[in-house]
């Protein structure tokens, strides 16, 4: 994966990931090495497969659909916040299949063919997350 810083005000990088990338390795990776607190990410391109998570509000976990299939990177958005003293990088994703039928949810891994275009642009405010026990999961507290 490659970055470039692209802009100052507000702070914008863009990610370039190539064949055989995990995009959610590499996102956790750069977002410590740029120091990313309060980030929201936008991204298109193409995985080789995929594991996506549909969260089970009973089970308070998440259902993992696996993708074994070619698919385009239709819409990737999320968010780098702080949880627990770490940066967490949050991310959904609408994958399309090449009979334009869609998949979608949580993206709990994917691994790029050929490449994968991100967007990240820094708020100049930090964002950290709380554990909501109601909810089962660490949510952005104001």
């Amino acid at each position: 994966m490659k970055a470039k810083l692209i802009n100052d005000e507000p702070v914008t990088y863009v990610a370039i990931f190539e064949t055989g990338e995990d995009v959610m390795e590499g996102l956790e990776r750069l977002a410590q090495e740029l120091e990313l607190g309060a980030t929201q990410l936008t991204g298109i391109g193409a995985f080789s497969d995929a594991i996506l998570g549909y969260f089970n509000f009973e089970n308070r976990d998440y259902k993992k659909i696996s993708v074994t299939e070619q698919v385009e990177v239709l819409s990737l958005i999320g968010n780098v916040t702080w949880n627990e003293g770490k940066r967490q990088v949050h991310a959904h994703v609408i994958l399309g299949r090449s009979d334009a039928t869609t998949l979608g949810g949580h993206l709990i891994s994917a691994t790029v063919r050929p490449t994968l275009e991100i967007i990240l642009t820094e708020s100049p405010q930090h964002l950290e997350r709380k554990f909501d026990p109601a909810a089962g999961l660490p949510l952005i507290n104001l």
